[in-house]
Formats: structure tokens, C-alpha cells, sequence
């Protein structure tokens, strides 16, 4: 596994993004919601895509506020979204844009923190299908966009419990590991057949609502919040970082 930290003191141009457009899953809350944000401000149109319609909403709302260029907004549960669904998502953004220069796969579910012998078969299920069952159909079907821009770049969002596996984090630490896996296969497949990149962030401690479910006894206040973290992101979304693929990044 190719793991490095993420680029030192890295300032991305203010104009990084200008003419992009780029898709957030996880679009309304916690990294998802800083990271369209962030793209927003540095000249992206994002596509934000979530379950709750009035969180979306109100980082649309954020966004034309501020004058950025004007979002997007897809309603989409990845909980049980199909195949049908994604396909219809990718001819509509088709339509509308022509191609897809980003791809942040943010969203994820926690799922049960529990010995493997006290866990559920049906929340095993709703953690794979959201982190890695949704990630594979977006992907494929909008492989296509990605590949009708100049240098798209596709983000999957890691963890350290993707790369070593830790008791009691079950599904989620397998669904980690399926991640990482994910985006080696797809970055060696795309290195030479596409100028598409492929590539891991795993994000740390992060004072966001899941780490406070994952960790209740610790003082959120202690961790970095999300806007702390946004480097990395930038870089792998801007032309900085055409040419790197297949590398799993610590963005602390």
C-alpha cells in the first residue's frame, strides 16, 4: 500500500477549481458539507448529493450566498439506492454538464461498534451497501463523465482501521479496507487506458458528528475540525496533482 502524508503547507490558487464540476456524496454534513464548500469557493460547481434534503439545501444556500458558482442538488439515499438509480443520475448530469472533472465519495455509515460475534447481519449489510456497494455503481456509471473530462480525479474517503484492523470496528474497518482496495484496482486499471487519478484520503481525528459516535468519551475540541483539513482536498481535486494516482493519503 502506497501511503504518504498529505502535501506540506500546501495554498491552493485561489482560481483551483474554476470550471470544474465536481460531486460530493455526503454533501450535508460534517467533511462532505466543508469540502463543497471549499470547492465552491475556489470556483467548482458542485453537485452535492445526500439523504436529507434540507441539510443539502442549506449548503446550496451557502453557496449562492456567498457567490459562488451555483450548485447542484441530488437527493439520493445510498442506503438503497440501485442501479437503475445511478444510471439515471449519470445521463441526467450528462445532460446538464457534458462531463464530471471530481468525484468525492465522503459519505459513510458508522454502523455498530461490537465484537464480531454480537453483530448484526442486517447492519453488516447497510454499512457495506452505503461504503462500498454505492461507492462501486456511482463509480461505474459515472466512469464515463470522468473520462469525457481533460484530468478527472475520484477521491475515496479512508480511515486507519481500513489499513489496520482493529477490534470492535467490524463492518465499518472491513468496508475501510474494501475502500482501499477499490481504489487500487480502479488506479491501476485507469493509469493507462485514461488521464483519470485515483486516489485515498483518510482524514484522522476529525471533530465531526460520526467521530463523536465513534469516540463519545473524547473531547471533540481536541481534534482538528474539517476546514483544518481541506488541503488535501483541494490537491487531489486541482491540477496540482495530475499524475498521482493509486495513493492512499493521510491528511494529518
Amino acid at each position: 500500500m502506497n501511503v504518504q502524508p498529505a502535501p506540506a503547507d500546501y495554498r491552493a490558487a485561489p482560481d483551483l477549481l474554476a470550471g470544474k464540476t465536481i460531486l460530493v456524496t455526503g454533501a450535508g454534513d460534517g467533511i462532505g458539507r466543508v469540502a463543497a464548500l471549499t470547492y465552491a469557493a475556489h470556483g467548482a460547481t458542485v453537485i452535492l448529493l445526500g439523504r436529507t434534503e434540507s441539510k443539502l439545501e442549506a449548503v446550496y444556500d451557502d453557496i449562492e450566498s456567498a457567490g459562488h458558482p451555483k450548485p447542484a442538488l441530488v437527493p439520493m439515499d445510498l442506503a438503497t439506492v440501485t442501479d437503475e438509480q445511478c444510471i439515471h443520475l449519470a445521463q441526467g448530469l450528462a445532460e446538464e454538464f457534458g462531463q464530471l472533472d471530481g468525484l468525492l465519495h465522503n459519505a459513510s455509515l458508522l454502523g455498530e461498534r461490537c465484537p464480531i460475534e454480537n453483530a448484526s447481519y442486517q447492519a453488516w449489510q447497510e454499512v457495506l451497501q452505503v461504503n462500498v456497494n454505492a461507492q462501486f455503481a456511482l463509480t461505474r456509471h459515472l466512469l464515463p463523465l470522468l473520462q469525457a473530462a481533460p484530468s478527472a480525479s475520484i477521491v475515496f474517503t479512508s480511515s486507519g482501521v481500513g489499513r489496520t484492523g482493529r477490534a470492535y470496528w467490524g463492518a465499518y474497518a472491513v468496508s475501510k479496507f474494501a475502500t482501499e482496495g477499490f481504489m487500487q484496482v480502479l488506479s491501476e486499471e485507469l493509469e493507462n487506458t485514461s488521464d483519470i487519478r485515483v486516489n485515498c484520503i483518510n482524514p484522522g481525528a476529525t471533530n465531526t458528528a460520526m467521530r463523536r459516535a465513534a469516540y463519545p468519551a473524547e473531547n471533540p475540541d481536541d481534534n482538528p475540525s474539517a476546514n483544518d483539513i481541506m488541503g488535501v482536498y483541494l490537491y487531489l481535486m486541482g491540477a496540482d496533482s495530475i499524475g498521482v494516482t493509486g495513493v492512499s493519503f493521510n491528511a494529518q
